[in-house]
């Protein structure tokens, strides 16, 4: 399943092919999803939660806007969480 090491979302550059591996989990069930692609950049977004918050208290998420390998040049965004992990491929 691992090929490369393991690369912090800090280290990510523009050009670095990668793969993106997540955990779901719906109810009882948990599965992971994969994809590799080359980063085109990352982004730390300020997050809304559906909750009342302070003005003053922000929260923000890491993405990664990835063109995801394959025939077809498909972009895909990469919301990233706490069992996210990031491989860094040839």
């Amino acid at each position: 399943m691992s090929d490369g090491p393991s690369v912090a979302f800090e280290e990510l550059r523009p050009g670095d092919h990668i793969r993106v591996t997540q955990r779901i989990k719906v109810g009882l069930k948990v599965w992971s999803h994969q994809v590799a692609g080359r980063v085109e950049r990352t982004e730390r977004r300020r997050n809304g939660f559906h909750v009342k918050r302070s003005p003053d208290d922000f929260a923000f998420q890491d993405v990664i806007l990835l063109q995801k390998d394959g025939h077809i040049a498909e972009e895909t965004t990469v919301a990233l969480d706490e069992f996210t992990r990031l491989e860094r491929l040839a």
